[in-house]
C-alpha cells in the first residue's frame, strides 16, 4: 500500500475568538485520522475591526484588549519560530475558553510557561514593536479570503476559506469527514459560501 502524501494546511487563527478555537481543535483531531499537519499563523480581530466607527461599545473595549494575546504570539514566533505558535495558541486557548482565565498578563504568563516559553514575552502585550509583523501576518491570512470574514482562515494546496465554524469540535472519524467535505469544496472552482445561522453557543468540551 502506497503512503499517503501529507497534506500541509495554514491556519489563521486569533486566540480570543471562541469559534477559531473549536476550529482549531477540530484540526488537531483531523491530524489524528488523515495525512494532514497544521502550520499556525496568527491573525488579528483588532486589526480587522479597525477604524470601524459602527462597533457597540463591549465589543470596542473587548478589541482594545485584543491586541495582548495576539502580539505576544508574534513576539514567540519572531524569537524562537514558526513552530513555537501551536502549543502556545493551545496553553492560551485552553485557559481563555476551556478555564474562563482572566485575558490579562497573569493568564498570558501562565500560558507561555504552559508552553515552555519565557514569561518576558508577555511585556509584548502592551509594545508596537511587533504589530508591523502581525499586520503582515494577518494581511497574508484576510487578502486570501476577503475582508468580510474573521477568522479562522484555513488555506490548503492554493485554495483558503473563513471556517469551517462548528460546535462542539467533531472528534475521531467525524473530523476526518468534515475534513474530506471541506476539501471538496474547496477543490470547486467557483464555490464561495454555505451557510445558516447559529442556533447554539461554543461548546468546548
Amino acid at each position: 500500500m502506497t503512503e499517503q502524501a501529507t497534506t500541509q494546511v495554514d491556519f489563521w487563527f486569533d486566540p480570543l475568538c471562541p469559534w477559531a478555537w473549536i476550529t482549531s481543535r477540530w484540526m488537531t483531531e483531523v491530524e489524528k485520522v488523515r495525512p494532514v499537519t497544521t502550520r499556525w499563523h496568527v491573525m488579528s480581530l483588532a486589526v480587522l475591526n479597525e477604524g470601524k466607527e459602527d462597533l457597540p461599545e463591549g465589543y470596542r473595549q473587548a478589541m482594545a484588549r485584543a491586541w495582548g494575546p495576539v502580539r505576544v504570539c508574534v513576539a514567540a514566533e519572531q524569537r524562537f519560530g514558526p513552530q513555537v505558535l501551536g502549543p502556545l495558541y493551545t496553553a492560551i486557548g485552553t485557559r481563555f475558553h476551556h478555564e474562563k482565565a482572566e485575558r490579562d498578563r497573569v493568564t498570558i504568563e501562565a500560558a507561555l510557561a504552559g508552553a515552555g516559553l519565557p514569561a518576558d514575552l508577555a511585556e509584548a502585550m502592551e509594545s508596537q514593536e511587533y504589530d508591523d509583523a502581525l499586520r503582515a501576518s494577518h494581511k497574508e491570512g484576510i487578502e486570501r479570503v476577503g475582508y468580510d470574514v474573521g477568522t479562522p482562515i484555513i488555506s490548503v494546496d492554493g485554495a483558503s476559506i473563513f471556517g469551517p465554524v462548528v460546535s462542539p469540535v467533531p472528534r475521531g472519524e467525524a473530523a476526518g469527514r468534515l475534513w474530506d467535505g471541506v476539501r471538496l469544496v474547496m477543490a470547486t472552482d467557483g464555490f464561495f459560501e454555505l451557510k445558516r445561522s447559529r442556533y447554539r453557543d461554543p461548546i468546548f468540551d
